[in-house]
Protein backbone atom coordinates (compact mmCIF):
# COMPACT_ATOMS: atom_id res chain seq x y z
CA UNK A 1 0.00 0.00 0.00
CA UNK A 2 1.39 4.01 -0.81
CA UNK A 3 1.12 6.29 2.11
CA UNK A 4 -1.52 8.55 1.81
CA UNK A 5 -0.69 11.31 -0.72
CA UNK A 6 2.88 11.81 -0.26
CA UNK A 7 3.79 15.24 -1.32
CA UNK A 8 7.28 16.28 -2.72
CA UNK A 9 8.94 19.29 -3.04
CA UNK A 10 10.03 19.74 -6.72
CA UNK A 11 11.77 22.96 -6.09
CA UNK A 12 14.27 20.62 -3.89
CA UNK A 13 16.44 18.47 -5.94
CA UNK A 14 16.93 15.56 -3.97
CA UNK A 15 13.28 15.59 -2.89
CA UNK A 16 12.19 16.33 -6.82
CA UNK A 17 14.59 13.53 -7.98
CA UNK A 18 12.61 11.16 -4.76
CA UNK A 19 9.30 12.46 -6.05
CA UNK A 20 9.63 11.60 -9.93
CA UNK A 21 11.02 8.07 -8.67
CA UNK A 22 7.73 7.76 -6.49
CA UNK A 23 5.53 9.14 -8.88
CA UNK A 24 6.74 6.73 -11.77
CA UNK A 25 6.61 3.90 -9.31
CA UNK A 26 3.34 4.68 -8.32
CA UNK A 27 1.96 4.85 -11.75
CA UNK A 28 4.35 1.61 -13.22
CA UNK A 29 1.48 -0.17 -9.95
CA UNK A 30 -1.68 1.65 -11.67
CA UNK A 31 -2.45 4.15 -9.06
CA UNK A 32 -2.80 8.11 -9.47
CA UNK A 33 -0.12 11.19 -9.26
CA UNK A 34 -0.50 14.38 -9.09
CA UNK A 35 1.48 16.53 -11.47
CA UNK A 36 2.36 20.45 -12.55
CA UNK A 37 1.96 21.27 -16.05
CA UNK A 38 2.12 24.12 -17.88
CA UNK A 39 -1.91 25.28 -17.57
CA UNK A 40 -2.79 23.67 -14.62
CA UNK A 41 -1.88 20.72 -12.46
CA UNK A 42 -2.94 17.44 -13.62
CA UNK A 43 -4.15 14.37 -11.41
CA UNK A 44 -2.64 11.46 -14.31
CA UNK A 45 -2.47 7.50 -14.46
CA UNK A 46 -0.56 4.98 -16.75
CA UNK A 47 -2.67 5.67 -20.32
CA UNK A 48 -2.56 1.79 -20.81
CA UNK A 49 -4.00 0.52 -17.58
CA UNK A 50 -7.74 0.64 -18.12
CA UNK A 51 -8.28 0.71 -14.32
CA UNK A 52 -6.03 3.39 -13.55
CA UNK A 53 -7.71 5.02 -16.29
CA UNK A 54 -11.05 4.26 -14.25
CA UNK A 55 -9.80 5.10 -10.84
CA UNK A 56 -8.91 8.63 -12.43
CA UNK A 57 -12.26 9.35 -13.56
CA UNK A 58 -13.74 8.24 -10.59
CA UNK A 59 -11.60 10.99 -8.34
CA UNK A 60 -12.37 13.53 -10.18
CA UNK A 61 -16.21 12.15 -10.50
CA UNK A 62 -16.61 12.08 -13.95
CA UNK A 63 -17.93 9.50 -16.50
CA UNK A 64 -16.78 7.60 -19.57
CA UNK A 65 -18.59 10.11 -21.30
CA UNK A 66 -15.72 12.83 -20.56
CA UNK A 67 -12.10 10.85 -21.21
CA UNK A 68 -9.23 12.11 -20.20
CA UNK A 69 -6.88 13.60 -22.84
CA UNK A 70 -3.05 12.44 -23.15
CA UNK A 71 0.03 13.92 -22.48
CA UNK A 72 3.42 12.80 -23.97
CA UNK A 73 6.85 13.70 -22.92
CA UNK A 74 8.15 13.18 -26.69
CA UNK A 75 6.90 14.05 -29.60
CA UNK A 76 7.48 10.73 -30.77
CA UNK A 77 5.47 8.99 -28.23
CA UNK A 78 2.20 11.49 -29.81
CA UNK A 79 3.03 9.89 -33.20
CA UNK A 80 2.48 6.57 -31.81
CA UNK A 81 -0.83 7.30 -30.13
CA UNK A 82 -2.39 8.39 -33.54
CA UNK A 83 -3.36 7.21 -36.44
CA UNK A 84 -1.80 10.10 -38.34
CA UNK A 85 -1.16 14.04 -37.65
CA UNK A 86 -3.53 14.99 -41.32
CA UNK A 87 -2.15 18.14 -42.80
CA UNK A 88 -1.78 20.59 -40.39
CA UNK A 89 -0.56 18.55 -37.15
CA UNK A 90 3.05 18.37 -37.62
CA UNK A 91 2.77 22.33 -38.31
CA UNK A 92 0.87 22.89 -34.99
CA UNK A 93 3.68 20.16 -33.34
CA UNK A 94 6.26 22.38 -34.72
CA UNK A 95 5.03 25.48 -33.53
CA UNK A 96 3.37 25.38 -30.27
CA UNK A 97 4.99 22.13 -28.69
CA UNK A 98 5.75 21.73 -25.92
CA UNK A 99 2.94 24.46 -24.90
CA UNK A 100 -0.96 24.52 -24.36
CA UNK A 101 -2.50 23.00 -27.50
CA UNK A 102 -4.31 19.66 -27.21
CA UNK A 103 -4.93 18.29 -30.93
CA UNK A 104 -7.35 15.77 -31.19
CA UNK A 105 -6.55 12.80 -33.58
CA UNK A 106 -7.86 9.52 -34.45
CA UNK A 107 -6.49 7.43 -32.23
CA UNK A 108 -3.86 4.64 -33.19
CA UNK A 109 -6.33 1.68 -33.92
CA UNK A 110 -3.24 -1.21 -33.22
CA UNK A 111 -3.36 0.18 -29.15
CA UNK A 112 -4.94 -1.58 -26.53
CA UNK A 113 -6.01 0.98 -23.97
CA UNK A 114 -9.08 2.16 -22.81
CA UNK A 115 -9.64 6.06 -21.97
CA UNK A 116 -13.52 5.74 -22.13
CA UNK A 117 -15.96 7.33 -24.83
CA UNK A 118 -13.69 8.31 -27.55
CA UNK A 119 -15.34 7.33 -30.44
CA UNK A 120 -12.04 6.58 -31.41
CA UNK A 121 -10.49 9.71 -30.89
CA UNK A 122 -7.45 10.80 -28.30
CA UNK A 123 -6.70 14.56 -27.09
CA UNK A 124 -3.03 14.43 -26.91
CA UNK A 125 -0.37 17.38 -25.60
CA UNK A 126 3.30 17.54 -24.97
CA UNK A 127 3.17 19.76 -21.71
CA UNK A 128 6.00 23.04 -21.41
CA UNK A 129 6.94 22.10 -17.63
CA UNK A 130 10.28 20.36 -16.56
CA UNK A 131 8.72 17.90 -14.38
CA UNK A 132 5.76 16.79 -16.05
CA UNK A 133 8.43 15.85 -18.78
CA UNK A 134 10.88 14.55 -16.79
CA UNK A 135 8.06 12.27 -15.39
CA UNK A 136 6.29 11.47 -18.98
CA UNK A 137 9.51 10.34 -20.30
CA UNK A 138 9.83 8.14 -17.51
CA UNK A 139 6.19 6.47 -17.59
CA UNK A 140 5.23 7.34 -20.97
CA UNK A 141 2.06 8.17 -21.82
CA UNK A 142 -0.61 9.40 -19.07
CA UNK A 143 -4.04 10.08 -18.80
CA UNK A 144 -3.84 13.64 -17.27
CA UNK A 145 -6.99 15.64 -16.22
CA UNK A 146 -7.08 19.07 -14.59
CA UNK A 147 -6.70 18.12 -10.89
CA UNK A 148 -10.18 18.82 -9.30
CA UNK A 149 -13.41 17.39 -8.72
CA UNK A 150 -15.79 17.74 -11.51
CA UNK A 151 -17.59 21.43 -11.32
CA UNK A 152 -14.65 22.48 -8.60
CA UNK A 153 -12.12 25.04 -9.98
CA UNK A 154 -9.35 23.38 -11.08
CA UNK A 155 -6.12 23.29 -8.96
CA UNK A 156 -3.10 26.22 -9.59
CA UNK A 157 -0.80 24.46 -6.27
CA UNK A 158 -0.45 21.36 -4.91
CA UNK A 159 -2.06 21.86 -1.88
CA UNK A 160 -5.60 23.04 -3.84
CA UNK A 161 -5.30 19.39 -6.05
CA UNK A 162 -4.44 16.98 -2.52
CA UNK A 163 -7.47 19.69 -0.36
CA UNK A 164 -9.78 18.39 -3.68
CA UNK A 165 -8.70 14.65 -4.45
CA UNK A 166 -6.77 13.94 -1.02
CA UNK A 167 -6.30 9.92 -0.71
CA UNK A 168 -7.12 8.98 -4.07
CA UNK A 169 -3.67 9.76 -4.61
CA UNK A 170 -0.55 8.19 -4.39
CA UNK A 171 1.97 10.59 -4.96
CA UNK A 172 1.76 14.70 -4.89
CA UNK A 173 4.53 16.50 -7.26
CA UNK A 174 4.79 20.34 -5.79
CA UNK A 175 6.21 22.60 -8.34
CA UNK A 176 4.66 25.25 -6.96
CA UNK A 177 1.99 27.37 -8.17
CA UNK A 178 1.58 27.21 -12.03
CA UNK A 179 2.35 30.55 -13.89
CA UNK A 180 -0.56 30.15 -15.90
CA UNK A 181 -4.18 29.10 -14.94
CA UNK A 182 -5.90 29.01 -18.24
CA UNK A 183 -6.39 25.85 -19.95
CA UNK A 184 -4.58 24.77 -23.21
CA UNK A 185 -6.20 25.60 -26.12
CA UNK A 186 -8.34 22.09 -27.92
CA UNK A 187 -8.31 21.31 -31.71
CA UNK A 188 -9.81 19.18 -33.42
CA UNK A 189 -7.68 17.36 -36.70
CA UNK A 190 -10.28 14.54 -37.09
CA UNK A 191 -12.72 16.65 -39.68
CA UNK A 192 -11.02 18.21 -43.03
CA UNK A 193 -11.12 21.47 -41.59
CA UNK A 194 -9.06 21.67 -38.48
CA UNK A 195 -11.98 23.16 -35.67
CA UNK A 196 -11.74 24.64 -32.37
CA UNK A 197 -13.11 22.52 -29.08
CA UNK A 198 -11.79 25.06 -26.15
CA UNK A 199 -10.48 28.99 -26.38
CA UNK A 200 -7.70 28.90 -23.90
CA UNK A 201 -3.94 29.80 -24.05
CA UNK A 202 -3.08 30.11 -27.98
CA UNK A 203 -5.45 32.39 -29.19
CA UNK A 204 -7.55 31.15 -32.56
CA UNK A 205 -5.39 33.67 -34.49
CA UNK A 206 -2.32 32.32 -33.51
CA UNK A 207 -3.66 28.83 -35.27
CA UNK A 208 -4.96 30.68 -38.47
CA UNK A 209 -1.42 32.51 -38.22
CA UNK A 210 0.07 28.64 -38.29
CA UNK A 211 -2.64 26.54 -40.75
CA UNK A 212 -4.81 29.29 -42.62
CA UNK A 213 -8.41 28.47 -41.57
CA UNK A 214 -9.74 27.46 -38.43
CA UNK A 215 -13.58 26.67 -37.75
CA UNK A 216 -14.91 27.97 -34.45
CA UNK A 217 -18.58 27.82 -33.13
CA UNK A 218 -19.18 31.79 -33.29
Amino acid sequence: MHAVGRRFDCTDADQRAEGLREAAAAVGRGELVVLPTDTVYGIGADAFTAAAVTALLDAKGRGRDMPPPVLVGTVRAASALVEDLGPYGQDLIDAFWPGPLTLVCKANRSLSWDLGDTKGTVAVRMPLHPVALDLLKETGPMAVSSANRSGSPAAVTAAEAEEQLGESVAVYLDGGKTTDSTASTILDLTTAVPRLLRRGTIPVEKLRGIIGYVATDD
